[in-house]
């Protein structure tokens, strides 16, 4: 998917209207949109929006009351109200500050390899877009010279 700026510029400089990955021409005016990324971009705002200012404490969404506890057996945060219910009876139940660390930990070491990962996948980015451009040199070069070879046949004949 590209956005609705980039896809323009792109018809602009090459004069139609060509997918720039396909190359096949569109009959349609305007770009097309991407639902899966509309989407993707509503859906992240609605959760943006509805996730409290950073440093303030998070609130239950039941009850709007504090997560201050951390429940062990379902492994999720919940408030003083939860405690009491009986979703949470008779679950052991921590300070939220002493069950944090844990998984803290546990996500850094989750983390590590797919940070390791995205290097890998950074670095055949790389490599791929020193090949295109090679490639596009390589063309590039390769037109002159045709052009190069017909005009002195021309000139011959």
């Amino acid at each position: 998917s590209f956005c609705k700026a980039c896809l323009e510029q792109h018809w602009g400089q090459k004069g139609s209207q060509e997918c720039p990955v396909c190359r096949r021409r569109s009959s349609k005016d305007s770009p097309p949109l991407s639902l899966v990324l509309k989407n993707l971009c509503e859906s992240f705002l609605k959760d943006r929006s509805q996730r409290p200012p950073a440093g303030s404490a998070a609130l239950c969404s039941l009850h709007r009351e504090a997560l201050k506890l951390f429940c062990l057996e379902d492994e999720e945060p919940v408030c003083w109200v939860c405690q009491t219910s009986i979703n949470h009876e008779n679950h052991k139940l921590c300070p939220l500050q002493e069950a944090a660390p844990k998984y803290k930990e546990e996500l850094k070491t989750a983390l590590e390899p797919l940070q390791e990962q995205l290097e890998v996948l950074k670095n055949m980015k790389a490599t791929c877009d020193e090949t295109a451009n090679h490639i596009k040199t390589q063309a590039q070069q390769t037109e002159r010279q045709i052009k190069e070879e017909v005009e002195k046949l021309h000139q011959f004949l």
